[in-house]
């Protein structure tokens, strides 16, 4: 079930007549309405797959997942491949193609650069609209040709992530991937359309300690957080190290090397 908002509710609405059923059927998954005048949000179903649209004037555009056309194509090719900082954190290097836990997986765009490089990814997100719109997103993928066998290498999981994590069932994740929403105010921070919609809808993640213990006790090899550039690190261990970019930087606590 997905928590309503206090400022406006959320409804489910198809785009064209061809979608009312599959609208409908979001809508009962979900456990959304069909009709509320008062709504803030939409959940848009049409030919373009899943996407959330925050309502009134002044509003962003529709967010949704496309791992084919798009920035997420731009970035797998020319992203600068195993060069990219956050390969590097996760330990990507010759012959080496570690399994990755990313337990804040958002929209999957991190996991989908780090599938695309050859990592076997099982992502967890706990806000269901977010799920949904990233399960939308892969299931699209799938049929691609090119992206299809990228996105084969990405296994979603519903739910807590410290929960999921502290009850994990067979072999641990090698490393475990953490991006938790920090809690700007910062105008600057809020320009992105994604975040302007998912702020109401997600929240900061308070949890974080919790969140980096769990990943601590569960991965085999290490844990990587990734941060704003200037941000603190989370409440408990310190990192080893961190790699730093223009606005933003990967904590790294390693466990044990990974190896070929």
């Amino acid at each position: 079930m997905v928590e309503q908002l206090a400022d406006g509710g959320i409804r489910v609405e198809a785009l064209t007549a061809d979608y009312q059923a599959k609208a409908q059927a979001w809508a009962q998954r979900l456990d959304l309405p069909l009709v509320d005048d008062n709504a803030g949000f939409a959940v848009q179903v049409g030919a373009g797959g899943l996407q959330i649209q925050q309502l009134g004037p002044q509003a962003p555009g529709p967010v949704r997942v496309d791992f084919v056309e798009g920035a997420a194509a731009h970035r797998r090719v020319f992203g600068g491949g195993s060069g990219q900082m956050i390969a590097k954190a996760v330990g990507i290097a010759q012959g080496v193609r570690p399994q990755v836990l990313d337990a804040t997986a958002g929209l999957g765009k991190d996991a989908f650069v780090l599938a695309s490089l050859g990592c076997q990814m099982t992502l967890i997100e706990r806000q269901p609209l977010v799920a949904a719109l990233l399960e939308d997103g892969l299931a699209r993928a799938a049929e691609d040709a090119e992206v299809g066998p990228i996105v084969s290498r990405m296994h979603l999981l519903t739910g807590n992530a410290i929960e999921r994590m502290r009850n994990w069932q067979g072999e641990p994740p090698q490393v475990i991937y953490l991006d938790p929403m920090f809690p700007h105010r910062d105008k600057s921070a809020l320009v992105k359309k994604e975040m302007r919609v998912f702020r109401p809808l997600v929240g900061d993640d308070l949890d974080a300690p919790a969140l980096l213990e769990a990943a601590l006790a569960l991965a085999s090899h290490r844990v990587v957080v990734k941060r704003p550039r200037k941000a603190p690190i989370i409440d408990g261990p310190k990192p080893s190290h961190s790699l730093e970019g223009k606005s933003s930087r990967y904590d790294i606590y390693p466990k044990k090397a990974l190896k070929a």
